[in-house]
């Protein structure tokens, strides 16, 4: 594993939440300069509301991220549905200067046939999928994180054969869905035109209990995401057997930059399964872990210390 491992990239996916500014920018400062991370990705996924607030510092963003040696993805909206987000979605798939995810069919129009990144909104799930979206410029695709293993390596294969970079979430809470209804302004008696941004309050999204009382989901505006943080640390060695170029990470209100560490450690074979997990519990105390998608379960499900085949 160690050679695989050396081309085995760590990458940091976007921020889902509404962090302040403050936050975002100590975020950022600290990832450039403590995260063992290659590649990091920028960019209002969610809510086209968010945008403004992260606007003014992206280039600043960008150029200490850049001056750390990470690469800089920008990633485009998951759903797009009015006027002033389509033309934002078109700006940004116009860029040359950095590589672009697209994570909404407007994005893949607006984008054509320039080389561009495939995010995890974009339901990579088979390799005639995968294969339509090579032939429309597609350079590397990030598999939707329901996916079980057998299916990742078949999809790992055809994106391979195809000279894809593959890339799969390995940390953070799981994206389920995104609505045209912001539930986390209903929740709190708002519309969505008028949510006074009230999901800034809870920088790793609003729990929820389902109908049965159980506490699976969070909200975080539109989107609607697992309780529990995706954790396959046991799992890293057998992706990377399987061809996976880039393990993802999605940012949560925990220490990054030490989460990062501590697959980078696995990764390279400085530390055992057992003491990486036991690191990420110490740094995540107060989450659940699951991975139940991998194993061909129920996604909040955790098959305790399930081991690479």
């Amino acid at each position: 594993m160690a050679v695989m491992a050396m081309t085995t990239k760590l990458t940091l996916g976007p921020i889902a939440y509404h962090w302040s500014a403050d936050a975002r920018r100590d975020f950022y400062a600290r990832i450039a300069d403590e995260a063992p991370l290659d590649e990091v990705y920028l960019g209002e996924v969610i809510c086209s509301k968010r945008a403004p607030f992260q606007e003014a510092d992206l280039p600043a963003t960008i150029e200490r991220l850049e001056r750390a040696g990470k690469t800089v993805i920008l990633s485009t909206l998951a759903e797009v549905m009015l006027k002033r987000e389509r033309k934002a979605t078109e700006d940004l798939a116009g860029m040359e200067t950095h590589e672009i995810e697209i994570n909404n069919a407007a994005g893949l129009y607006a984008r054509g046939t320039r080389a561009h990144r495939i995010g995890p909104f974009m339901n990579a799930y088979n390799e005639a999928t995968i294969a339509w979206m090579a032939g429309r410029g597609a350079t590397h695709v990030c598999l939707p994180a329901e996916l079980p293993a057998p299916a990742i390596a078949v999809a790992v294969q055809a994106a391979r054969n195809l000279g894809l970079g593959v890339e799969v979430q390995v940390f953070g809470r799981l994206s389920l869905a995104v609505s045209a209804r912001c539930y986390h302004a209903r929740a709190h008696g708002r519309t969505k035109d008028n949510c006074q941004f009230v999901c800034e309050e809870d920088a790793d999204g609003l729990p929820l209990r389902t109908t049965d009382d159980r506490a699976i989901l969070r909200v975080n505006g539109i989107q609607t995401q697992s309780e529990s943080y995706l954790a396959l640390l046991p799992e890293s060695g057998r992706l990377v057997r399987d061809g996976v170029t880039h393990l993802r990470l999605m940012p949560q209100a925990v220490d990054m930059a030490a989460v990062a560490s501590v697959f980078r450690g696995l990764l390279d074979e400085a530390v055992s399964v057992e003491e990486a997990n036991a690191s990420l519990h110490d740094l995540c105390a107060d989450a659940a872990f699951s991975n139940g998608f991998y194993h061909g379960q129920a996604g909040y499900r955790r098959i305790a210390m399930a081991v690479p085949a």
